[in-house]
């Protein structure tokens, strides 16, 4: 009878660990994984990211923009050094944090299938099948060389709208530190998501009086490649403002309507506020 109770335990233990996908005793592999960076390693890093809730990004294999500052958001609230780098260290304190459902995911990959992995719902119903007959991505090899530009080019913005936040941004604040850049990006993408402002990228842009640029003509100039970075940083999460939806310089500033918005932080020479 003994032996009847402890093989069934043994078999429920085992069906456990299956089911629930939560072994870390292999996670990752020695590599240190970085931007640019590709493969199975990826793969679990975004997933593992996503399922505590730091990555919402597609989990692809692809080390962009997005799964940087999901790492380095990672980073900074567990107290780690803050690098964008998946050294040892980071990755052990992220298998410790996170699940990884290695077969799971990687079938998911495998089927075309698009996918979530967040915690705390069940995975089956993070699942979006593919339509029969669909064409499905090439798989990515860890040792294909990716474009860069291709890799950094989010989804839901076209290069249109990259190009044209490059040069607002450029004309806007080419002056000012990077992370100020990178601010001036992340004003335009949060007055897209507000409801008081027009929902595409142009609409915002060229709103009447909504930028200096646009009325003095610098919004034609050349951007530099750094106003480009500074748009996708901005547009794959990171947004040094707080959500702000205005910013002005208190040197130049004459209306008294912005002053009187409620102000959330300086950055290099502008002031961003609500």
């Amino acid at each position: 009878m003994a032996s009847i109770v402890k093989k069934g335990l043994f078999i429920f233990l085992v069906s456990f660990a299956v089911i629930s996908g939560g072994s870390n005793a292999k996670a990752f592999t020695n590599q240190v994984i970085q931007r640019g960076a590709v493969g199975d390693d990826v793969i679990e890093l975004q997933a593992r990211l996503q399922n505590i809730g730091y990555y919402r990004g597609r989990i692809d294999g692809v080390f962009g923009w997005g799964t940087y500052w999901a790492l380095r958001n990672f980073q900074k609230a567990y107290r780690l050094p803050i690098d964008g780098l998946a050294g040892t260290t980071t990755k052990n304190k992220l298998a410790d944090a996170s699940n990884f459902n290695r077969a799971f995911v990687h079938e998911q990959i495998r089927k075309g299938n698009e996918f979530t992995y967040y915690g705390g719902t069940p995975i089956e119903k993070q699942i979006k099948t593919k339509p029969a007959g669909a064409k499905k991505r090439a798989p990515k090899s860890p040792g294909r060389k990716v474009n860069k530009a291709a890799t950094n080019s989010p989804a839901g913005f076209s290069q249109n709208d990259i190009q044209l936040l490059a040069n607002a941004v450029y004309g806007e604040s080419r002056g000012e530190p990077y992370i100020g850049q990178v601010a001036v990006a992340a004003v335009i993408l949060n007055r897209l998501e507000s409801p008081v402002f027009p929902h595409s990228v142009s609409g915002v842009i060229f709103e009447p009086g909504a930028f200096t640029a646009v009325a003095d003509g610098q919004i034609w100039l050349t951007p530099n490649e750094r106003a480009k970075e500074a748009v996708i940083d901005a547009i794959n999460g990171w947004d040094p403002t707080g959500n702000a939806l205005y910013y002005f310089n208190p040197d130049t500033a004459t209306s008294k309507w912005i002053w009187s918005r409620p102000q959330i932080k300086k950055i290099g020479k502008h002031i961003f506020c609500e």
